[in-house]
């Protein structure tokens, strides 16, 4: 049986079980839009989970993520509450966001889930005005905004990126690229496929890393969260990884063309999931118990969904409320 260091073995635990929360929401979520009980737009992180819970496994509570609009993992990996998320994507009162945000617009402040946009690129330089209040409040503190690949051909990107290695401001880049922008791939886009390439060339390290590995995930992040801390600057990490679900919605065949449907086919069987459980079996971890945290988070999710349905939904004497200033 291989040895790890127990710290070592109850991290990847952590992970395995961040990635199965993940995981079994968005594939009730994907049966709930089918059925036509959820309204918002859902853009769902199946496959990609590896990288949220590595990364947010290097942070703090009071670290702060800028996610996107595939945000369920980074949420529910930083520690977002699961009966919050499940009632936002309701419309509900209880939702984390009070019901007016639905998928894509998701808040927690007392886990550093400070807001998710829509907006491609958009969180990227809010992240990096994020960490120039903690560099001159003399916070230790670290803002990582999630991206995706098809953000970095925006100029926020570039801008961004430049600033946060002028001032050596505490951010990590995270870009998931899953290759695919919308509908297109890589490489309809881009003269090269370089992405990690920019760290360099705006004064910063980067790393590629694979996106579909939670561990190589967290030990890049871990570098990066630790020189980011310590004032020595941003990074750039590029995640290699693929969603399984099309751009937008539940179907696995939303995105039409022969060369993401073969390309699927290739991801299936590096599913980070199935990969955390297997390197755990190989460590020493029963089957059996892997089951039990995998039961145990379908019952979690299963309770979050009654309540979620149960819960009021909002005033509509509210309706504009947080959009005029009260005096």
């Amino acid at each position: 049986m291989a040895q790890e260091p127990p710290q070592a073995l109850a991290r990847l635990q952590r992970m395995y079980a961040s990635m199965q929360l993940t995981r079994i929401f968005e594939e009730v979520l994907a049966d709930l839009v089918t059925a036509g009980d959820i309204k918002t737009p859902c853009h769902l992180y199946i496959g990609q989970e590896a990288v949220a819970s590595g990364v947010c496994e290097a942070l703090r509570p009071t670290d702060t993520v800028w996610g996107c609009h595939r945000s369920h993992g980074h949420y529910l990996a930083k520690g977002g509450d699961l009966d919050g998320l499940m009632a936002e994507v309701f419309g509900k009162a209880t939702g984390c966001s009070r019901g007016r945000g639905g998928s894509m617009h998701v808040y927690d402040e007392r886990v550093g889930i400070l807001g998710t946009v829509p907006l491609v690129a958009a969180t990227i330089p809010v992240a990096v005005g994020a960490a120039l209040a903690y560099r001159l409040r003399k916070e230790s503190l670290v803002a990582v905004p999630f991206f995706g690949d098809g953000a970095t051909e925006e100029g926020h990107f570039h801008e961004s990126l430049n600033m946060a290695a002028v001032y050596k401001l505490p951010v990590v880049f995270v870009c998931e690229n899953n290759l695919y922008a919308s509908h297109m791939h890589i490489s309809e886009r881009r003269a090269k496929d370089n992405i990690a390439e920019s760290g360099p060339a705006h004064g910063m390290p980067s790393v590629v890393v694979d996106g579909n590995d939670a561990e190589a995930v967290y030990a890049a992040a871990e570098v990066a969260v630790l020189r980011a801390r310590r004032g020595e600057g941003p990074s750039l990490i590029e995640a290699r990884t693929f969603r399984w679900r099309g751009h937008v919605g539940p179907r696995w065949d939303m995105d039409v063309g022969v060369m993401r449907n073969e390309m699927l086919k290739e991801w299936l069987p590096r599913d980070p999931v199935a990969r955390a459980g297997r390197r755990l079996e190989a460590l020493g971890v029963d089957a059996e118990r892997l089951r039990e945290v995998e039961a145990g988070v379908r019952a979690e999710v299963a309770g979050a969904l009654a309540r979620a349905r149960a819960a009021p939904w909002p005033d509509p004497a509210t309706v504009s409320d947080h959009v005029f200033v009260s005096r």
